[in-house]
């Protein structure tokens, strides 16, 4: 081969010395884009494989083809209505959590029902005591065997006999709103869920000791992990008056406790929390079968985003005792009328029935009225 010749003329020299300098550029360059290009690919790859592992992970029931269309109508405007259970099953990791029965049924400990105005801007949250006496509809159960309808039946007994379908349409005749979805938790799943999000912050004026529940809480302000927040939300015997009323109110004090740590975490600009978050709560939930997918989850979070803890607005449903069982309640009327029709018409909860709440019996320096005050629901499945 021959050699290559050298130009020896201070402009040759220059000349190749602008050469090796562009080679070396460009061997730079044509570096830095192969390094990008495999973040890039590898940030895709990565995402890819969360959004194959979250919408593996969830379990959805279809509730629409369950329940048919003698429902009833679907709010219009924008507006929406989500019915949000906790479930009490003792089945696999849920067996010794916060105490209670274990006798191998499963009822909707919590309910309550989300309603998210037009604008999204604000939603109203009614919490549905447990033991509140409702016509409860016929069903079909998830074995497929008949339900038949019942008058005077406990509310969360329709999740125990008939799933979740069940839940919602026995949610829906009370109420006489459409449920858009549904969302089930269980009690590992949540306190999965709060240890993701970095425990939630509570505060209580008095000492809170309850052996049922397991929660051990002096006064004071307190950062509670997940086994402490499931204990804080099923918690009655040990604070207060000791009814369900009472624990309803410190399932409304979590709520908002959890609304703030999200809002304080920074999630969505953290790629290892925001992972680990998604697949707590994606293996801990069931949802109706529209939104059951990754997508559905993120649009509905996005329908949500601009709602933190002073745009809730978190109510009980009005009750009284029942007159066939003092420790059973029946909707208060015409308060609980009232409310139903406000949210209907996509309005705010009647002020009225917002100052007259129950007491929170870990605050009982707080406003509150007698709304159900006399009502003393039932131990059994604490």
């Amino acid at each position: 081969m021959a050699e290559e010749q050298q130009d020896p003329t201070p402009g040759g020299r220059r000349k190749a010395r602008t050469r090796k300098v562009r080679t070396r550029k460009a061997r730079v360059l044509r570096a830095v884009a192969i390094t990008v290009a495999a973040l890039v690919l590898a940030g895709a790859g990565a995402a890819g494989y969360a959004y194959w592992r979250w919408n593996a992970n969830i379990k959805s029931v279809d509730i629409d083809s369950q329940l048919g269309s003698a429902r009833p109508s679907a709010p219009a405007g924008g507006s929406f209505n989500v019915l949000v259970l906790g479930s009490d099953s003792r089945d696999g990791a849920n067996g010794s959590l916060a105490g209670g029965a274990t006798d191998g049924t499963a009822r909707s400990d919590t309910a309550m029902v989300v309603h998210v105005n037009q604008a999204h801007s604000a939603a109203t949250v009614v919490s549905i005591p447990r033991d509140t006496l409702v016509s409860r509809p016929a069903c079909t159960a998830p074995d497929g065997s008949a339900v038949p309808a019942a008058t005077g039946a406990m509310y969360n007994s329709a999740f125990e006999v008939g799933g979740a379908a069940c839940a919602v349409k026995t949610t829906e005749q009370l109420t006489g709103m459409r449920m858009n979805h549904f969302v089930e938790i269980d009690f590992a799943g949540f306190a999965g869920f709060i240890n993701a999000i970095g425990g939630v912050t509570v505060t209580t004026t008095v000492d809170i000791h309850d052996q049922d529940s397991g929660l051990d809480l002096k006064a004071g302000t307190t950062h509670l992990n997940g086994d402490q927040a499931l204990a804080f939300v099923r918690t009655r015997h040990g604070v207060g008056d000791g009814s369900d009323l009472g624990r309803i109110e410190l399932q409304k004090e979590m709520v908002k406790s959890i609304t703030r740590q999200i809002g304080s975490i920074g999630m969505f600009t953290s790629p290892a929390r925001l992972y680990t978050v998604g697949d707590t709560l994606t293996k801990s939930i069931t949802t109706d079968s529209q939104l059951a997918s990754v997508s559905a989850l993120t649009g509905l979070g996005e329908d949500l985003k601009g709602i933190g803890a002073d745009q809730l607005t978190m109510v009980t449903l009005p009750v009284v005792t029942a007159p066939s069982d003092p420790n059973r309640v029946v909707a208060r009327m015409p308060q609980a009328g009232q409310l139903w029709a406000a949210l209907r018409a996509d309005q705010a909860a009647p002020q009225a029935i917002v100052s007259s709440q129950p007491v929170n019996p870990a605050d009982p320096g707080s406003s509150g009225g007698a709304a159900g005050a006399a009502a003393q629901p039932s131990a059994a499945h604490s």
